[in-house]
């Protein structure tokens, strides 16, 4: 469990959910972008909340550790979600050159 503090807000939430969206929260704004993150968190009353982050470049975002034995809530579709996208960003497709950029379609020998 890891305690996540974004703006005036303090949550908890698993292990994996609070490094996933540090990361992907640097590669945004090291990509001068902006996205945003659902994910389920613990509140500080307690309470499992689910918790928007607008992240970009002025994204003020610390993750620490705790020593909570609470179990975090699942998270494990956006944080696979978020993966995906640190995928997208660190290994963009590329495109094959030697590739029409249209679909070739079987034309008629007269029109």
């Amino acid at each position: 469990m890891k305690h996540v503090s974004f703006a005036d807000k303090s949550l908890f939430m698993g292990d994996d959910a609070a490094d996933t969206l540090l990361e992907y929260a640097r590669l945004v704004a090291d990509n001068e972008r902006a996205d945003t993150v659902t994910l389920r968190s613990i509140s500080t009353d307690g309470n499992t909340v689910e918790a928007s982050f607008l992240l970009d470049a002025s994204t003020i975002l610390m993750v620490e550790t705790t020593n909570s034995e609470i179990d975090a809530p699942d998270n494990s579709e956006a944080v696979q979600d978020m993966k995906e996208r640190i995928d997208a960003i660190t290994r963009p497709v590329s495109v094959d050159s030697q590739e029409p950029p249209y679909v070739d379609y079987d034309l008629p020998d007269s029109f």
